[in-house]
Parts: structure tokens; sequence; C-alpha cells
């Protein structure tokens, strides 16, 4: 589960990678594609021996992924209550942490066979694009959210086997924003980038 999370999180799911630079209001699905087949492509270079797999794919994701939008969105309500330099630096500190997280917790293994339904339209500038993933004998179901963000469609939102990343993570953000409001989840992202890091 720890390589179909970092293939999808990071890459596909919220990863127009290279693709997404192309052109402007391309098909969501040639740029979910793309993008998965450039962060594969990185996975089974071989690079990741000699360097860490989150800093070989840190640009593109962070080209291509919509953090800021992820961010705000896994604060929630709470987000309008940030000043403009907290919610830089919660968007900073969560990209990292999601970054981390999974990047540097991943071993390449058996390389996954991805397969790609059809889009689905939930409005004009929105989209998500369910695909099944086979790896070790086992599939899983991930959807991806895309938006059209300044006429590019980026990761928005991933969905592994119905659990939405930003619900995931708003569960948890709640909380600590009813504790003591953005210095609180400032604090907590700050001390799991510390645990994840130190964990390596």
């Amino acid at each position: 589960m720890r390589f179909v999370r970092l293939i999808l999180i990071f890459i596909a799911s919220f990863t127009a990678f290279a693709a997404v630079a192309a052109t402007p209001a391309a098909d969501p699905l040639q740029v979910l594609r793309g993008a998965v087949d450039e962060v594969l492509g990185i996975v089974y270079s071989g690079k990741t021996q000699t360097q860490s797999f989150s800093v070989l794919v840190r640009p593109v994701l962070e080209k291509n992924f919509s953090f800021d939008l992820i961010t705000r969105r896994a604060v929630g309500p709470g987000w309008r209550q940030f000043t403009p330099a907290q919610q830089a630096k919660t968007t900073a500190l969560f990209t990292e942490l999601v970054i981390h997280t999974y990047a540097d917790r991943f071993e390449v293994g058996a390389q996954p066979g991805i397969t790609y339904a059809a889009p689905v339209e939930l409005s004009r500038n929105k989209r998500e694009l369910p695909t099944t993933i086979d790896y070790a004998g086992k599939k899983y179901s991930v959807a991806y959210r895309m938006e059209l963000v300044a006429d590019q469609w980026r990761v928005c939102d991933v969905i592994i086997e119905g659990v939405s990343m930003i619900s995931n993570y708003r569960a948890q953000f709640d909380p600590m924003f009813q504790r003591g409001g953005a210095a609180e989840i400032m604090r907590s992202l700050e001390e799991k980038i510390t645990q994840v890091s130190t964990a390596k």
C-alpha cells in the first residue's frame, strides 16, 4: 500500500508533471497519463539509489500539483482566519510533509499496472479520473480529482479506496484548529516533519 500511495498521492494523484506544462487546458487524462509515466520513469531510473526520491520528484510535483489549493481545503473554514504569512507557511509545511511522508518511505518493487477509466465530468473545470492499480497481486481503486487552475489541469485531491486525502487531513486539522488555531496546526506540521525526517 505504501508504493501505491506514493505513486498516487504524489505522482499521478496529486502529478501532471512535465505533461501538464505542455498545452494549456490539455485533456486531463493525457496530462495524468503523461505525469504518471514521467514519475515512474524516475522511480525505475536507478537514480533513487544515490539520491532521495523526494528530491528527484519535488520540482515536478510542486510545479503541477495545486498544493496551495489542497492545503486550504484540508484546513477548511478556519483558513480564512490565518494571516497571509500563516497561510504561506502552512502551505510550505504541508507540502513538505506530504512529499516526505510518502516519497522518503518509498521502496522500489515490481512496476505496477495502471488501468485508466473514462474521466467523469464534475463541472466545466473539474474532472475525476478513476484508475485501478494492480500491484503485487492486489488491485487498488484510486481516483484523481483534477481542476483547471490558471488554464492548466492540476491534481487537487486523490481518493484511495474511497478515502479522500483532503478529507483525511481535514479530520486531523479540525481539532487542532479548535485547540490553538493556525499556530497549533503549524506546530503539529513541524513536529510531524521532524518525525518523518528522523525516521528515514
